[in-house]
């Protein structure tokens, strides 16, 4: 078992497409995306872009939501709830990824997503396969 710092949706905790906020209940990961990916590669539409987040690079696009390093993709587990309709996980981009260095962590700032280190998002990448069961309680 590992406990790491992550970072929410700024809008708070729900299920519905366009909330911008973080889906609750069971989930499992459907894809992972970005073995053997740098630290700090950037992700745009879960394809590298070839760049390295830089602080100098965020400088340059500061509107950004940077997705970095890599991407364990969720999908709900449950119907109605987090599965299908308009409260798709899996359809809503939901995903547990990196983010810079910069980024606090331990508070609500994303955009519905689950934000992580870079070094703690390799980790558990490597130790866990897909169709891993992600419970998310907020």
């Amino acid at each position: 078992m590992r406990h790491y710092p992550v970072s929410t949706a700024a809008n708070g905790v729900g299920e519905e497409s366009g909330s911008y906020c973080t889906p609750r209940g069971k989930h499992i990961i459907r894809a992972k995306i970005g073995t053997n990916q740098l630290l700090n590669t950037v992700f745009i539409r879960r394809r590298s872009t070839g760049e390295i987040y830089t602080p100098e690079l965020g400088a340059q696009y500061p509107d950004r939501d940077w997705i970095l390093t890599r991407i364990l993709w969720l999908s709900g587990s449950e119907v109605g709830f987090n599965r299908l309709g308009t409260c798709d996980t899996m359809r809503r981009y939901i995903y547990i990824h990196g983010t810079p260095d910069s980024t606090k962590l331990g508070q609500p700032g994303s955009k519905g997503c689950i934000r992580m280190r870079n070094t703690d998002l390799v980790e558990l990448f490597d130790l866990v396969p897909v169709y891993t069961e992600v419970c998310i309680t907020l």
